[in-house]
């Protein structure tokens, strides 16, 4: 049996923590942000770090890529992990692609992606954040399935990491191992093209961070953004799986 979990995310947020997670598993293989060279190339967001690094090491012809997310397995492996960034998704571009995978939603308060987002691009708009493309996955998962994909907050795992990932291996049919809990520092050769750029803080990790509360500040610029992100967050954060013991928040 083997098991193909695509996990779609925003930009800052703990998506590659959550790939490390996987990768410590000796069933899995992972991927890094398969469509970003596409993605960079179609809309030319020189703005990027890494934009050129990325279009010189990944492939960026979106039929080939499709058809490696789709095809057999790397290495033999059952398990493959798509870490995968939901505003990469072309607008309107069909996607029957994914309907043999379990889909996830990673999703973030847009204030503090935002925060974050916006020390590497200073005007991210809310298409940068991925929600909009996410509430879009949502809607054609349910419209496929009839049923709600698995989300969740990256607060959440933070907070309980165990039960988070348990809950998250439970919906791909897979045993939970506690290898997915801590992993060595470092980058990695799964890592994308990107990664010297972005990848500052998950290198020197060795598991999940606990989660830190903190009131986050944003510049007047950003207010319209957000404010456009919030009720799309809202309304993913509802559908969340949520802590057993926290079922309405």
């Amino acid at each position: 049996m083997t098991t193909r979990i695509a996990m779609w995310s925003g930009p800052r947020n703990i998506s590659t923590a959550l790939m490390r997670s996987w990768e410590n598993r000796a069933d899995t293989f992972v991927c890094d942000e398969p469509l970003y060279a596409h993605y960079l190339r179609r809309n030319g967001r020189t703005d990027h770090p890494g934009y050129q690094e990325t279009l010189a090491h990944h492939e960026d012809r979106w039929d080939r890529v499709i058809q490696w997310l789709t095809g057999p397995i790397p290495h033999g492996q059952e398990i493959f992990y798509q870490k995968q960034m939901a505003h990469h998704l072309p607008e309107g571009q069909d996607l029957g692609w994914i309907d043999g995978m379990l889909n996830c939603l990673l999703i973030r308060d847009p204030r503090d992606v935002l925060a974050s987002l916006a020390e590497f691009l200073p005007t991210p708009s809310a298409a940068d954040t991925g929600l909009p493309q996410q509430l879009r996955l949502w809607k054609h998962v349910e419209d496929k399935t009839g049923e709600t994909p698995p989300i969740f907050d990256s607060r959440d795992i933070l907070e309980d990491p165990r039960r988070a990932l348990t809950e998250m291996c439970r919906a791909a049919d897979v045993n939970f191992q506690e290898a997915m809990l801590r992993w060595p520092p470092g980058l990695r050769p799964t890592d994308g093209a990107w990664a010297p750029f972005w990848y500052n803080q998950v290198k020197t990790s060795t598991g999940f961070r606990p989660f830190a509360n903190k009131e986050t500040k944003l510049p007047d610029r950003l207010i319209p953004v957000w404010e456009s992100c919030q009720p799309l967050y809202e309304r993913l954060f509802q559908l969340r799986i949520r802590p057993p013991d926290n079922p309405t928040s």
